[in-house]
């Protein structure tokens, strides 16, 4: 059974966004052809995904391109 507490994304850049605002990644989930990002404090991170989906959050512009190429590297690393 999955944490309740734990949100969930498919989308790389929701995903890089929260990444990059240093919410905790606490895994990766395949199911089929997509890799579902899990992060902890669903509340938080629903928060700030509202934010990243109305253009309403800032990032760090380097801290965001790393955060791409480290959950891309991510998926990559399971197949």
């Amino acid at each position: 059974m999955m944490n309740k507490d734990v949100y969930l994304t498919k989308d790389l850049y929701e995903a890089s966004a929260l990444y990059s605002m240093d919410r905790k990644f606490v895994g990766l989930k395949q199911e089929g052809n997509y890799a579902w990002f899990q992060f902890e404090g669903k509340a938080d991170c629903q928060r700030l995904a509202d934010e990243f989906w109305s253009r309403k959050t800032t990032v760090n512009a380097k801290a965001y391109a790393e955060a791409i190429r480290t959950l891309k590297d991510r998926i990559f690393s399971r197949q």
